[in-house]
């Protein structure tokens, strides 16, 4: 190890520099350098509990007319309690979060898929797109419990920040 002051000036470059002193600041570098991960574990929790209750009203209005709308409905407190989980454990945000986050999204693909055929079933089917698309099951929103569900993927990739 060089000493004297080149030795100095080379630990000196070395040191990281000292971290940002306000929340919103750290929040910034953190999400810079990829460190996002329990922020986005949190986040996960939260849309799964607005998107979940959504799904459950929609569903409820139809009457839960077919058994596999109750899927999304039971899947909703699982991916819940893997963002709250995450959010506390590094562990369950590399096992149970992207567990649960592939369940949401192969189930929201699977529901756009059903939603799809949902209108095509319709009087008149796809000859008449505008009025069964607005008058059928919504196309798009299976896709937004898709989205929460790549925000628990994502949230396990990434490197777990310090708040």
């Amino acid at each position: 190890m060089a000493r004297g002051p080149a030795g100095l000036a080379r630990r000196l470059r070395r040191r990281s520099p000292p971290r940002p002193e306000h929340f919103l600041d750290r929040m910034v570098e953190n999400v810079s350098h990829g460190r996002f991960e329990r922020s986005l574990s949190a986040l996960t929790a939260g849309a799964a509990l607005v998107t979940g209750a959504e799904i459950f009203l929609e569903h409820d209005s139809a009457s839960f007319g077919n058994k596999m709308m109750w899927t999304p409905v039971a899947i909703t407190p699982i991916g819940m309690a893997a963002g709250v989980a995450g959010f506390f454990s590094k562990r369950y945000a590399k096992t149970l979060l992207p567990i649960a986050s592939a369940m949401i999204v192969i189930n929201g693909l699977q529901g756009t898929y059903l939603h799809i055929r949902g209108v095509a079933q319709r009087p008149g089917g796809w000859s008449l797109p505008r009025y069964n698309v607005e008058m059928g099951p919504p196309l798009f929103a299976p896709l937004l419990f898709t989205v929460v569900g790549g925000m628990g993927l994502l949230a396990a990739i990434l490197r777990r920040e310090e708040l």
